[in-house]
């Protein structure tokens, strides 16, 4: 009971906090409200026109007055219709805005363990569930419900025994309904997770699409989808199989509530102590009844959805954000320092254990050593992706917290191996998070891409600078993308430059472009490196050798090979 109280708290307070336009929902509701009213004098127009018609007597005012209750009818309802669906837009745009602006803002450490097409359901999905509740059913249920109290109260005063024959159905309707409608809550929810976790899985292949081909795993992601399909499958039908009891027995019910009216409503007439026009006034009230209880089971079914969907976006609200606080500080001409250092992901093992070292400015500070050692978990450190544990890293004997992550993450310039792009033209990914990339200069793009040798390829692609890369730059070589990189570090003007094994997927002649450009780039910064290759580390100013997680030598390359045993092998392997 109080899980269920905590889910309906959080649905309003997630409805209130998108600023719901209240004018506008009110105006809907009148107009929905109105529109239930107008239709409930329906009826009775109904029952005066047939208790009085006949050719001789035709009252030509009368049948405008129903024809002109109709098109009001009409009208009302439309702009009701509108209003709401207006709401309901609104209230799904301002959700998806709230959980974006989330999303981006949430550490990396967030994405790394939930999976991308989940977050894309929760944006998508999710706040469409709550658009139709807004939009859709809960106007339905509050006109429904005052339908059904107006009909009543009107059947009452018209013949109190036929209405109190009409809710024998009453209880026949919950008993099977409420058990129904608990169970369709339940699959619903379930159906919402499978679409989540499906969507993430397609997502998934659909961007690795090059490691599929290459891995021959289309078997395999065949019938991972399958089973995917096949789950959703199944739980569709379990809900099919409830919608295909509810549809024939609420049918049954309503048909039987009919034909028992209906007899004994014809016994009445015979009798003379009802009219025809009451009869049928009866029965267009009945209907009135029947079919907003019909969506009663809909409204609540579709209400348990968007607790369920409102649950998963409040926890994306509650997790914590990066922080934004901070002061603005220029850091290129301060030293760098980590300080005992100690951090370990979720699984508890420390992947850094006591790391101290300083870097002071314009020095190249190079990592070496075994893969998984620690040396990519530092870069996450330095661009201030986690937090360490223990320890502190610091800029001029200063904590690096003190200063505002916009500060510090946009006077850093990150090449890594995988030479990421975004979707877009090559202009777009030089100039990406730069402020008021619109009004950078062509000649300043070709000035960088030049500094990176990156003009030669650009100005042989058709549109040049304005030329789609593809998804993830699909449509350029490694060595390409790896030059548009570092053209945009180049734009950026990094204070501290970090080279994440740059050049490790490249060819020979790709590598050899690169080298030059990343060695033009590092001229007069504070770089960090991580390389595999000792060739492209041998003059750093400083070698730092990472074993698991710990630094078991630093100094010179010459001084390295004089002192430690496995950088000395990995250099005669690697350096003959």
């Amino acid at each position: 009971m109080n899980d269920s109280k905590q889910k309906s708290s959080s649905f309003i307070q997630l409805i209130l906090s998108t600023k719901i336009s209240k004018f506008v929902l009110t105006l809907g509701l009148l107009g929905s409200i109105l529109t239930t009213l107008v239709g409930l004098t329906i009826p009775l127009l109904t029952r005066e026109l047939v208790d009085g018609f006949s050719i001789a007597d035709l009252n030509w005012w009368f049948i405008a007055v129903i024809v002109g209750v109709f098109i009001i009818h009409a009208i009302v309802d439309g702009l009701s219709a509108y209003a709401l669906a207006y709401v309901g837009q609104n209230v799904v745009a301002k959700l998806r805005e709230i959980v974006w602006k989330k999303l981006i803002r949430l550490p990396v450490s967030y994405f790394q363990k939930q999976p991308s097409g989940e977050s894309v359901s929760r944006v998508i999905n999710d706040t469409g569930i709550v658009k139709d509740l807004v939009s859709q059913h809960f106007p339905q249920f509050i006109s429904g419900l005052i339908s059904i109290i107006g009909a009543v109260i009107i059947l009452l005063f018209m013949d109190w025994k036929m209405t109190l024959i009409m809710f024998i159905a009453v209880p026949i309707t919950l008993v099977v309904m409420i058990p129904l409608g608990s169970r369709m809550a339940k699959v619903s929810r379930r159906l919402q997770d499978q679409t989540a976790n499906f969507q993430g899985e397609i997502q998934q292949t659909v961007s690795e699409i090059r490691l599929m081909k290459s891995s021959t795993a289309e078997d395999m992601e065949k019938t991972r989808g399958l089973t995917g399909i096949s789950k959703l499958l199944k739980t569709g039908l379990t809900e099919a199989k409830i919608f295909a009891v509810i549809g024939p027995f609420m049918y049954m019910v309503v048909m039987l509530v009919i034909v028992i009216i209906i007899g004994y409503g014809g016994i009445r007439v015979e009798q003379g102590t009802m009219t025809t026009g009451s009869l049928v006034a009866f029965l267009l009230y009945l209907f009135q009844i029947v079919f907003p209880i019909t969506t009663f089971a809909m409204f609540f079914t579709e209400l348990q959805k968007a607790k369920g969907a409102t649950e998963r976006i409040v926890e994306i609200l509650e997790e914590e954000e990066e922080g934004l606080t901070g002061q603005e500080k220029q850091i290129g001409n301060l030293p760098i320092e980590f300080q005992n250092v100690s951090f370990s992901y979720d699984s508890g093992e420390k992947v850094l254990n006591k790391i101290s070292f300083k870097a002071s400015p314009g020095e190249m500070i190079a990592f070496a050593g075994p893969s998984g050692g620690g040396k990519t978990t530092v870069f996450g450190l330095i661009e201030r992706y986690y937090e360490p544990d223990e320890g502190e890293v610091l800029l001029g004997g200063e904590s690096v917290e003190n200063i505002s992550l916009e500060s510090w993450r946009s006077q850093l310039g990150y090449v890594s191996q995988e030479s990421s792009m975004m979707s877009g033209t090559i202009r777009d990914n030089l100039t990406y998070g730069l402020p008021e990339a619109d009004k950078i200069s062509e000649d300043k793009l070709w000035a960088v891409a030049e500094m990176a040798y990156a003009t030669t390829f650009i100005e042989e692609l058709p549109d040049k600078m304005e030329t789609e890369v593809g998804e993830r730059g699909t449509k350029l070589s490694g060595g390409q993308r790896q030059r548009i990189n570092i053209a945009r570090a180049f734009l950026r003007d990094p204070k501290i430059l970090l080279l994440d094994e740059a050049t490790a997927s490249l060819d020979s002649q790709s590598e050899q472009v690169v080298q030059k450009a990343l060695q033009r780039l590092m001229e007069g910064r504070t770089t960090f490196v991580i390389a595999h290759r000792l060739s492209t580390i041998v003059d750093a100013d400083q070698i730092i050798f990472i074993e698991n997680g710990q630094i078991t030598g630093k100094g010179s390359h010459q001084s390295l090979i004089e002192s430690h045993e496995l950088y000395r092998s990995f250099a005669k392997q690697q350096l003959k």
